[in-house]
């Protein structure tokens, strides 16, 4: 089991430790609803180091990462982040992932935990191109700093204007005393706030000085159960739940993500899929009735036929229900229609839903 440059600390903070994609990571502090409460309200910290860091450098850096993704990363600018996924040759998804452009032929590539190896041997194997790639995962720490109050609590940090960084922009600048800190106005909670990279090294300083600063702000550490709850009431998906080797980018709502103005690895069979329509959709439901909706769980129609399986689910803090992702035949993914959950032995009349199910 692998630990983060701060395990220790959080271990210290009397965390909940379990293991997860292979780390000794923090699932809770105080309770997940608490958590939850105070990155939609106040500001979080994530210790999410485990996350894989990959750099691409070189003339034709561009033409690989063009040829691995499906979004057209020709589009974004020095600063700009791109939300992206990797396909593979079969049609479902081999991860998702963020694409950073530092500058022309240098960019970094932000990958899920549990797949780093995996990606890394997924990419490499399409760079005849002779692109410098190194994974420098091991040598990263990664905090997500989110919620409404996060560039309030964290200005006096940096000089950078953290209130008027624009959603998926990047700098790199000096944070906490620290240099060259990568400071990214990304997340996965839908409350706002940011994602900095630096050197296992500075770990320690940058998260005392993170709690110092965001003190009289109500400041908490936030365990993954609460970025779970968090991510799901925006729809977001979780690879390895929502998506994976068997699920298309269509099918999980990733059309607008999938570009086919540009040639990618099994771009022509996608393309197919698009004109032909998929037989299957990734829809959010609510439960209209009583029951928390969990991974797997059968979803049914009113005859109670098989139609579809559940993702994601959980009792959602901010609504006070249960809500889910899940994949439906096609006939029954239109908003407003009726679907019924299995939990144990009962169906459990359900709604789809246009996501986000959490509005501002």
């Amino acid at each position: 089991m692998k630990n983060t440059a701060l395990t220790h600390v959080h271990e210290k903070l009397g965390a909940k430790m379990v293991p997860f994609a292979g780390y000794n990571m923090p699932v809770q502090y105080e309770g997940v609803n608490l958590e939850h409460e105070t990155v939609r309200n106040a500001v979080g910290v994530f210790d999410v180091s485990h996350m894989g860091e990959f750099f691409l450098k070189g003339e034709n850096a561009l033409a690989l990462i063009q040829k691995v993704t499906t979004n057209d990363v020709s589009k974004i600018v020095d600063g700009k982040a791109q939300y992206n996924c990797l396909p593979n040759l079969d049609g479902g998804i081999v991860d998702d992932l963020i694409v950073y452009k530092i500058k022309d032929n240098d960019y970094m590539l932000v990958v899920n935990a549990s797949n780093i190896e995996k990606d890394w041997n997924w990419i490499s194997q399409f760079n005849d191109m002779g692109v410098e790639m190194t994974n420098a995962s091991d040598q990263y720490s990664l905090l997500a700093i989110q919620g409404p109050k996060a560039a309030e609590a964290m200005q006096s940090l940096t000089a950078i204007d953290l209130a008027n960084m624009p959603y998926y922009s990047f700098q790199t600048a000096t944070f906490a005393g620290v240099e060259n800190v990568i400071i990214s106005a990304t997340g996965y909670t839908g409350s706002g706030g940011f994602e900095i990279y630096f050197k296992n090294e500075d770990a320690e300083t940058i998260w005392n000085k993170v709690f110092e600063a965001g003190a009289s702000f109500g400041i908490k550490p936030i365990g993954l159960a609460a970025r779970d709850t968090l991510r799901l009431e925006m729809g977001f998906c979780l690879y390895g739940n929502d998506i994976n080797d068997t699920t298309s980018p269509l099918e999980a709502g990733l059309g607008w993500i999938t570009k086919f103005d540009k040639e990618f690895n099994n771009s022509e069979n996608l393309k197919k899929q698009k004109e032909a329509g998929v037989t299957k959709k990734l829809v959010g439901f609510e439960l209209i009735e009583r029951g928390i909706p969990r991974h797997d769980y059968e979803i049914v129609n009113k005859e109670g036929e098989v139609i579809g399986v559940v993702t994601s689910g959980t009792q959602s803090p901010s609504l006070g229900k249960g809500i889910g992702l899940g994949y439906v035949n096609t006939a029954y993914a239109g908003v407003d229609s009726d679907i019924y959950i299995r939990i144990r032995k009962n169906d459990v009349l359900a709604k789809v839903v246009k996501t986000p199910f959490y509005k501002k």
